[in-house]
């Protein structure tokens, strides 16, 4: 019989939370490019082209969020972790990792702000370059919840990281999307700028 912990169920939900949110941060970079005009783009099938990116990567949010919540409050029904509601939300006594806890706090609180000020309600009271400064913290979210995922010990026993076990793998190649992606939308963005 398979035996699975809350802790086994917290550790795959922010892996997936990784994914998603990995996929989501590459379809909001890809939204905010003239990326219509690419050849890529037009030689792809028309049922793709016929996809509304803009509500898909507001999905993907949404799921993402989902994750990120459910990924903590999983632990605060597995007793051998020893986690509180308030280590979730305001880790300096968190009972292990304290400094990898609150990266990943402060990137779930992030991604609520990020998601808040997409809402329409929201972001018809703001100006677009509010809404946009808003926006860019997803760059620096999306590594804190990555090196967040890289450096805690999915036991919660503070071992030294294996970079080479599966999840930390998964982990790391996200963190390199994410860097790569990073740097050719800078590069689109300064070629953009010269033009």
């Amino acid at each position: 019989m398979l035996n699975i912990s809350f802790l086994d169920l917290s550790s795959f939900t922010g892996l997936v939370a990784t994914v998603v949110l990995t996929f989501n941060f590459l379809l909001g970079m890809m939204l905010s490019t003239n990326y219509k005009r690419q050849t890529y783009w037009k030689t792809l099938p028309k049922k793709i082209k016929n996809i509304n990116l803009y509500n898909f990567h507001n999905w993907t949010a949404y799921i993402a969020l989902l994750l990120v919540i459910l990924h903590p409050t999983l632990l605060l029904f597995d007793a051998s972790t020893k986690f509180k509601f308030i280590d979730i939300i305001f880790p300096i006594n968190a009972p292990t990792q304290k400094l990898f806890v609150a990266f990943g706090t402060l990137s779930m609180f992030a991604l609520i702000i990020v998601i808040v000020t997409t809402q329409k309600v929201i972001r018809d009271k703001i100006s677009f370059r509010t809404w946009k400064n808003i926006h860019l913290i997803s760059y620096g979210t999306a590594m804190l919840f990555v090196i967040h995922g890289i450096i805690m010990d999915p036991l919660l026993k503070n071992r030294p990281v294996d970079i080479f076990d599966a999840e930390k793998l998964v982990s790391e190649l996200c963190l390199i999307v994410l860097i790569v992606a990073s740097f050719i939308r800078y590069k689109f963005h300064i070629n953009t700028k010269k033009m």
